[in-house]
């Protein structure tokens, strides 16, 4: 059953857009639920042909008059003319403020500050967690907090094992809703019968573009990671996408791709953001009391406070597992080889890249190698496949090559590293398509004969 939150945020939602007849009938089914038959029946009425699709039948109330309908009608609005009224009256309140006196000078809008000007965002995702009583009510809130609203927001639940959220299992989408062109309508459609209590609305094509928005996802969590890195690592920051790119060993990056070049001025200027936030004692730590730090889309700062914590390794001993995670979220998890006690547990980073270390790709440690702290652990391929699962190493992590070279490209220089005895789901689904970069430079050592403890 809905909590009270959610009749409250659709109550908002429904005064804010009074002409979106589906969010009357979902605010007249959350009133049904609390067994305020009067308040629903309003609500219905208000919602016309929507109630007769998904009930099926016409409200019984159809046909009589309605004098608390005209009587409601009218006091919105009496409201909307009131907040009209006074918005116009705040604008020119402002613009006399605002005006040059004739001793100012009138400044130029020039190119660069219209690009600075905040662009609605084509796609926002809110995540509503499994537990979530009130999923609708929670996805309504943090929809109707963004500064900019998308073109289209989804609420997605992803699926969750033990505490953490898989990004590569299912992924279930709730609601989508669509801003009208040039309105502030919105289009509301319900996907998950669960969650609503209806007739789901078909989800295909909000499935292709949630499909198209984790792809982009991914790049953003890796750009911002290496962004972070390079700045804990150097104490400045990139002015250009090259200064991560650059051969070993100052690959802080393993390339890039075209999508991350356009995108990299808006996360950086939104990972220096994040930066000062947390410097001036405001930043935000998550329920495992990690600091959370920015994975923005570009324009939409307050869309993405979910996306604020940078990549992170946890390899867990138990299952022989190693997972990159977001806080609570599981991006990627393969199974690896390692040393049983060999193998210590404790905080490390990787403080070294290598592709093909002592120049071969077939070799001991395959094509593609991480070192942890300066030390001889690393994480790195393999010419055994078949320890993968097994306690046969003198202590280092070993990985499929497959598996190696995706992780090589998704985490940067300097991510953190976590061993520990038990804390990851044993499987995990392999993702549709791998993460790949374009390499951009040479990250070989072949000066350097590697003695990793494999």
């Amino acid at each position: 059953m809905e909590t009270t939150d959610d009749t409250l945020y659709m109550k908002q939602y429904v005064n804010q857009h009074p002409d979106n007849k589906m969010a009357w009938y979902l605010l007249g089914k959350q009133y049904m639920l609390r067994g305020m038959d009067a308040k629903a029946n309003y609500c219905f009425l208000q919602s016309g042909e929507i109630y007769d699709a998904y009930e099926r039948k016409r409200h019984p109330l159809a046909e009589q008059p309605q004098e608390m309908l005209q009587h409601w009608n009218k006091r919105q609005q009496r409201k909307r003319l009131v907040r009209r009224v006074a918005g116009l009256a705040a604008v020119f309140l402002l613009f006399v403020l605002l005006m040059p006196s004739n001793t100012e000078r009138v400044e130029t809008v020039t190119d660069d500050a219209i690009a600075m000007q905040p662009v609605a965002p084509p796609i926002g995702v809110v995540l509503v967690k499994l537990g979530d009583r009130g999923p609708i009510g929670s996805a309504w809130n943090g929809i109707l907090a963004w500064p900019e609203q998308p073109k289209l927001a989804l609420a997605v639940r992803l699926e969750e094992e033990d505490g953490w959220r898989k990004w590569t299992g299912t992924k279930r989408i709730l609601m989508s809703v669509n801003r009208e062109e040039g309105s502030s309508a919105m289009n509301v459609r319900m996907h998950d019968s669960a969650a609503c209590n209806c007739q789901p609305a078909d989800s295909s094509v909000a499935k292709k573009e949630l499909d198209n928005w984790a792809e982009e996802q991914e790049l953003r969590w890796t750009l911002a990671s290496a962004i972070y890195q390079y700045n804990r690592m150097y104490g400045g920051w990139p002015q250009k996408l090259e200064q991560l790119t650059r051969s070993y060993p100052y690959n802080v990056l393993s390339g890039d791709t075209p999508e991350m070049r356009v995108m990299f001025s808006a996360v950086l200027a939104a990972v220096k953001a994040d930066r000062e936030e947390k410097d001036s004692g405001k930043g935000q730590v998550d329920g495992k009391g990690q600091e959370q730090t920015a994975m923005f889309v570009p324009g939409t700062e307050a869309v993405h406070k979910q996306w604020r914590q940078p990549l992170q390794i946890v390899v867990d001993k138990a299952t022989h597992r190693l997972a990159v995670v977001s806080g609570d979220i599981i991006v990627r998890s393969y199974p690896v080889g390692l040393g049983g006690d060999e193998t210590p547990e404790g905080s490390f980073y990787i403080s070294e890249k290598v592709r093909n270390p002592n120049g071969k790709k077939d070799g001991p440690f395959g094509s593609r190698g991480m070192t942890l702290s300066n030390t001889l652990y690393a994480i790195h391929g393999t010419d055994e496949p078949d320890s993968i699962g097994l306690d046969k190493s003198l202590g280092c992590i070993r990985m499929g090559k497959a598996d190696v070279e995706e992780l090589f490209d998704l985490v940067p220089l300097g991510t953190a590293v976590t061993i520990k005895n038990g804390t990851l789901p044993s499987k995990a689904a392999a993702p549709a398509e791998r993460f790949k970069l374009e390499p951009q430079a040479n990250e070989s050592n072949p000066a350097k004969v590697y003695r990793w403890l494999n």
